[in-house]
């Protein structure tokens, strides 16, 4: 009922204010810097429904263009985007714009980060934009290649494909995230129902530092807003074809195209394989073999100018011969890299599914958008993972229990008004409300074996069944704007309310290998629930040094919901645990900067970030149950630099440096039987320095303009960094290096790649029990791609 309540005031609203305004009509042309008309140029207002593409004459117009200032976005591949403010203030406005060729200047980048399109430069925020463009180039394939990409990032993953994140020392350490990851506007609540690959992709936002106003729980660290390609109003074919060592093998098809006037439908598939990494000395074979297939469909309907629904389903399904293929210590994996020893030949099967359904409304004096989503995960080992890492038949894990367990399922509903973006507004608003509801049902078996006793099981061949049924829901109501007090000075104010509850059932059974029922109840079957409520606020201040100099100041809040944990994996305590939220209090000053016309860019931030009740989930084996306690506050510091350059006509540099000193002013943990402070240790996953330099080159190299040739070499550099609260486990500084060349005809791309070039050995994941997990070695390759 609270729902129709919700949607019948948000169209009163909109009809409201949708009263009669005058209205203009703008036409243009785009011209060459040669003087020659261009066409199939894209022609955009942002932050409105006009859009199209130019006539083969160059022309464009818009009928029916409410008065008013607008930001006019033009882009055209071969050429530098541009923008114009164009003010709507008479009945016939007309234009005339020339696009400069690529490689004279910088792009001009517009992005969605505050959940309506800006221009990255103009915003007062710490974020990154990754154009289509650079992630073929860097050769991106999953969210966990986005390490150093942007200041303070580090993405690792843990042996089974998920992605573990931190950004300046705030760190995703359990299954609810402290950096939120949004695909295509959809928040992906937890660390198994997201779909890492990245294919067909539009650009990927990384904005650094608490983003709770506008995108709410478990954003404490930051956001990584990833935007697939939505179909347009031309039929475009695509694909890649990709062969490399390992037997790396990536081939993706699809297609854009409009099916009616007025009806557009978009689908891309993506096949992945390739052998593992590692060789288990147990069969004498290859370990970690990996196939994947991923689908992405839209479609989109256009009910006026003004209205439009998309409907879009992906999934994902993968096969991992060999999950968690880890060594105890660093000794180990490095002596011997790549190298292990089990007789559990486990197989994981993971099985994704989302899908959502946006309606969106652009209006003279109002903006309104509906999001629905459905997140669906089933994950299970076909096989016993090998919970001792070694050749013992000692202990090993269970989880492949049928659908009904292990299943994670999530519905999210947001509601959002907004005011319409221009130039001339003093005001900027976005403001609306987001719910949620998920059900996790999980059953896992810690098996013993006949060698049980050699790590100091009194007994052999019996299992512990673990059986835990979570659901949880939650409301929140947000608001955030931004007021132009005078032509240089704006304010900054936004508050999010967030109220969760949570319930959580736990049993543990005892069953002998011989029986097929279990034998007792060892943690007899116990409910607990918990609520949760948090304010998240935001503020801050923005002077305009001149129009290309920008200089911002902001204080905002991080929150990371509580939850239900066992107490410890001791059958005798009590069986659940209620742990409190996290909170952080962020401050941050930043510049940003544009010289020489747009030909070089730099940006600077400086933060300080405390945290209060942090969470400390600790992994337990063998039992494998995660305990999570409030036991220490952190602080973390440090610098963040993004410079940008045009060296000369199509050559660009780019370097991206950020520095990071978290460490604990507490840290309570149990040690040896006792509990010990451990207070000045630094934080785990989050290396001292992030260093990106990156070169990228292209021209036709005298030849007409069908040719293309391109280079592009990458230097990543990561600082000392532990992987363990008690700072035992421990990573040197080490260098990573990337690089492609590519020759392109028309719409047709060869390109030769390389990651980790020079093969560096080195620590990307550790578990608190000493169990640690190899960064990529050298893969190298050739990629086809092509577009027409």
């Amino acid at each position: 009922m609270k729902h129709y309540l919700l949607i019948s005031l948000f169209f009163s609203l909109i009809s409201m204010t949708s009263g009669a305004q005058e209205k203009g009509r703008l036409v243009g042309k785009v011209l060459s810097d040669s003087a020659q008309p261009l066409q199939n140029v894209r022609v955009n207002l942002l932050n409105s429904s006009f859009q199209t593409k130019t006539s083969p004459e160059g022309d464009f117009s818009f009928q029916g263009v409410p008065y008013g200032s607008y930001i006019l976005y033009i882009s055209k591949a071969g050429y530098s985007e541009t923008t114009r403010i164009v003010n709507i203030n008479a009945e016939v406005v007309e234009l005339e714009i020339t696009l400069s060729s690529e490689g004279e200047r910088l792009k001009e980048v517009v992005v969605t980060a505050q959940k309506r399109e800006e221009l990255i430069q103009e915003i007062p925020l710490s974020i990154t934009s990754l154009s289509k463009e650079n992630i073929k180039q860097s050769q991106i394939r999953n969210v966990n290649d986005l390490t150093a990409i942007s200041p303070n990032l580090y993405a690792a993953d843990p042996g089974d494909r998920r992605t573990v994140t931190s950004i300046r020392g705030i760190v995703t350490t359990s299954y609810d995230p402290a950096i939120a990851t949004y695909i295509d506007g959809v928040n992906q609540y937890n660390l198994d129902t997201y779909i890492t690959q990245l294919f067909d992709i539009e650009r990927i936002e990384v904005l650094r530092g608490p983003q709770g106003t506008l995108y709410g729980r478990n954003a404490m660290g930051g956001v990584i807003n990833i935007i697939t390609r939505e179909p347009q109003k031309e039929t475009k074919i695509f694909g890649e074809a990709t062969l490399g060592n390992f037997n790396q093998q990536r081939y993706m098809a699809g297609i854009r195209t409009p099916v009616t006037q007025n009806l557009y439908f978009g689908a891309a598939g993506l096949y992945e394989e390739r052998d593992g990494f590692y060789t288990n000395r147990f069969t004498n074979s290859s370990y970690d073999d990996q196939y994947n297939f991923s689908g992405n469909y839209y479609l989109k309907y256009l009910f006026s100018s003004t209205w439009n629904a998309t409907l879009n389903l992906k999934h994902f399904t993968a096969e991992n011969e060999g999950a968690f293929p880890l060594n105890m210590g660093n000794e180990a994996a490095l002596e011997n890299p790549f190298t292990l020893n089990q007789n559990q030949l486990s197989t994981m099967k993971d099985n994704t599914f989302n899908t959502s359904l946006v309606i969106d409304y652009k209006g003279e004096n109002l903006n309104f958008s509906s999001q629905t989503a459905y997140q669906q995960n089933y994950r299970y080992y076909q096989n016993p993972i090998d919970a001792d890492f070694s050749p013992l038949d000692a202990i090993s894990i269970i989880n492949d229990y049928g659908k009904n367990w292990n299943t994670v399922e999530v519905v999210t509903q947001e509601f959002r008004l907004s005011s319409p973006r221009g130039p001339g507004r003093d005001l900027e608003w976005t403001a609306g409300t987001y719910m949620f509801y998920q059900e996790s049902p999980v059953k896992q078996a810690t098996h013993f074996g006949e060698d049980a006793p050699l790590l100091g099981s009194e007994e052999i061949n019996y299992s512990l069944i673990n059986t835990s049924e979570a659901t949880g829901k939650g409301i929140a109501f947000f608001g955030q704007f931004n007021y132009q007090v005078m032509k240089k000075l704006g304010l900054i104010a936004g508050l999010r309310y967030d109220h969760e509850y949570k319930k959580q059932s736990v049993l543990g059974e005892y069953q002998l290998d011989s029986d097929t029922q279990p034998l007792f109840e060892y943690q007899p079957d116990t409910t607990a629930t918990a609520s949760f409520n948090a304010f998240s606020p935001k503020a801050g201040i923005t002077y305009d040094l001149s129009e290309e100099n920008l200089v911002f100041l902001t204080y905002s809040r991080g929150f990371r919901a509580g939850g239900l944990t066992p107490l410890s994996a001791d059958p005798s305590q009590p069986p659940l645990y209620e742990y409190q939220p996290e909170f952080s209090d962020n401050y941050e000053i930043g510049t940003k900067n544009s010289f020489l016309e747009n030909k070089l860019l730099v940006n600077a931030t400086v933060f300080y970030t405390e945290v209060t009740d942090v969470q400390v989930p600790t992994l337990v084996m063998p039992d494998g149950v995660i305990i999570t306690r409030n036991t220490g506050k952190l602080s973390s510091k440090g610098l963040e630099l993004e410079l940008r350059a045009l060296v000369i006509p199509g050559l660009e540099l780019s370097y991206d440096l950020g520095l990071t000193d978290a460490q604990y002013e507490s840290l309570l943990i149990a040690q040896n039987g006792e509990e010990v402070n451990l207070k000045e240790n630094k934080q785990i996953y989050t290396p001292g320095i992030t260093s990106m330099l990156a070169l990228q080159y292209r021209s036709n190299l005298g030849l007409n303009e069908k040719w293309e040739f391109t280079a592009r070499a990458e230097w990543k550099y990561l600082g000392e960094q532990y992987f363990d609260l008690a700072n035992n486990l421990r990573q040197e500084p080490y260098s990573l290096y990337n690089g492609n060349i590519g020759v392109s005809y028309r719409d047709i791309k060869l390109m030769l790649w390389g990651r980790n070039i020079f093969d560096k050995e080195y620590i990307s994941y550790g578990y608190n029990f000493g169990a640690v997990h190899l960064g990529n070695p050298a893969t190298l390759g050739v990629t086809l791609l092509f577009e027409i």
